[in-house]
């Protein structure tokens, strides 16, 4: 299947939301597989970004009045668009990150299993809805939620499908609008959903891709939205909450992950070994929930070690537009440059590479194998740090208890795997672990997948949550309206005051004996 066409990104670049765009400066965006500019971008200042926002918070009016059964008819449609143009959808990603075609379906699909998610149960999450008032039959309380505004999407280059609209979605069905700052190297997935969402019938103005430096741009939306959903380093999350927290806006993150995974001694070893190949090197590692760690026990360390480094160095590289490859290129030379670093670090510390290690510019500028390390220590920046790249170090233990405890020991908490011989020793396993996210028999995609379920992060691994009823509900300010009837909170009809208030104690402890309460 071809890359996309010049063609293709003229049309998408006409979508950018800034005022007369051929005017403005572009930057290069380059096929990640190649490193050779494919096409421009026209880069957005300041103003366009709070023009944009001002547009997006006139058309949100129109929008918060349609039922939320109407707002979520479109992103029905939109649903059936993704699948629909998934192809299309599957180019634009591998070109612009480079990944295997299989991981590019994984995210098209997400997008399609997300819109659909909250277009199904978004009604049904935001219906007003009555609640126990203080007085039975006195006090009438009902419950509805109001839409933020504005929300600012600020995204990331390693999903730029599925991290440009799977949060968006859910404030769009709440009724907000959205404006959305697609990271530097990926603009051209957003433009290409913001095209599926206008089809589905979603007004233009209401989901706007500015792109832009985060300097520029994201500095701009910290200070005009209404809310702000980013994903991307603990670094940069902590200092955008500390912005939202002087504006008192709502914030939500997901950010960065040393995450775990843990293999037991009567786990089956192959299976082991494979669900391990895809947890670390899925996206070539570029991912925030991938496996970084894994603490195998010693009885079965030593074949675990030898199996696995024989299956990541049959898997295949390619640059290709189609499912024949086992991992792709990085995303940019940056990327690779940060993976050889780790890797050499910690060889030169006395590491040993069981498996990959090597930059492969016989394939693309942004190659880099898959690495497997041992005997890693905490003196190695890659004991501690993210990677995010194809790299993962074994630590043999002695006891489940000890990986346990090593599994813990970090300030992140996104995701975790677990890997034993029954469902009943991984599922108490699982219970211990510090991360908002634990696949058993999976690495990542059990969790990620289950979109009724919510998904973030604990420790400096996020904010917030996305998915399940959490990731809908924060974009979102619920209202309480409360009636009080026939009797006052503190008088009723011919009962002398004081006595009202002499007896209103025992009435209320009583509440406690009626049914329902």
């Amino acid at each position: 299947m071809p890359k996309p066409t010049a063609d293709y990104f003229r049309r998408l670049s006409a979508l950018v939301a800034v005022d007369d765009a051929a005017a403005r400066p572009t930057r290069p965006v380059l096929e990640a597989f190649s490193g050779v500019e494919m096409a421009t971008i026209p880069v957005a200042t300041a103003d366009d970004l709070e023009a944009a926002v001002a547009r997006a918070r006139s058309a949100q009016e129109g929008w918060a009045a349609r039922t939320v059964a109407q707002r979520a008819e479109v992103l029905d449609r939109f649903s059936e668009l993704v699948h629909r143009n998934a192809g299309a959808l599957m180019d634009i990603a591998q070109a612009e990150t480079g990944k295997a075609r299989s991981y590019a379906q994984e995210e098209v699909l997400d997008v399609a299993l997300t819109a659909r998610y909250y277009a199904t149960n978004g009604p049904k999450v935001l219906a007003e809805h009555k609640v126990k008032g203080m007085l039975p039959g006195a006090t009438s309380v009902r419950v509805r939620y109001q839409p933020k505004g504005v929300v600012g999407v600020i995204s990331p280059w390693n999903y730029p499908l599925t991290l440009a609209v799977s949060d968006a979605v859910a404030a769009l069905v709440a009724g907000n609008a959205v404006v959305i700052k697609p990271d530097s190297q990926t603009p051209y997935c957003a433009l290409a959903l913001a095209e599926l969402l206008y089809e589905a019938g979603l007004p233009a103005e209401l989901f706007a891709v500015v792109p832009g430096p985060g300097s520029v741009v994201g500095q701009a939306i910290m200070a005009t939205a209404d809310y702000v959903m980013f994903t991307g380093s603990s670094e940069t999350g902590a200092s955008l909450a500390e912005q939202a927290g002087r504006r008192l806006i709502g914030f939500s993150a997901e950010l960065g992950g040393k995450n775990p995974m843990i293999v037991t001694a009567g786990a089956d070893i192959d299976n082991a070994v494979e669900g391990a190949a895809r947890a670390c090197f899925s996206n070539s590692g570029q991912l925030c929930i991938s496996i970084e760690r894994l603490y195998v026990d010693k009885a079965i360390a030593d074949e675990f070690s030898t199996k696995f480094a024989a299956f990541v160095s049959s898997m295949r590289l390619a640059a290709s537009y189609d499912f024949n490859a086992d991992m792709g290129s990085l995303a940019s030379a940056a990327q690779v440059d940060t993976a050889e670093a780790h890797v050499q670090d910690a060889v030169a510390k006395g590491a040993k590479v069981l498996a990959g290690g090597r930059r492969r510019a016989d394939l693309g500028p942004f190659f880099f194998e898959p690495t497997v390390l041992t005997d890693v220590t905490d003196e190695m920046t890659c004991y501690a740090d993210e990677t995010f790249g194809p790299v993962v170090s074994i630590y043999p233990v002695d006891s489940t208890d000890e990986a346990i405890k090593l599994a813990n020991a970090t300030r992140y908490g996104l995701n975790a795997s677990v890997f034993a011989g029954s469902s009943a020793e991984a599922n108490a396993i699982a219970d211990q672990l510090r991360a908002g996210t634990v696949n058993i028999n999976e690495g990542y995609a059990a969790a990620w997948a289950s979109t009724a379920a919510p998904m973030g992060g604990m420790g400096i691994s996020g904010v917030g949550r996305r998915h399940g009823d959490e990731g809908l509900i924060k974009y979102t300010e619920p209202q309480t309206i409360a009636e009080q009837r026939f009797i006052g909170i503190d008088r009723a009809p011919v009962i002398p005051k004081n006595v009202y208030r002499a007896v209103t104690p025992y009435a209320v402890r009583a509440l406690k004996y009626l049914p329902g309460r």
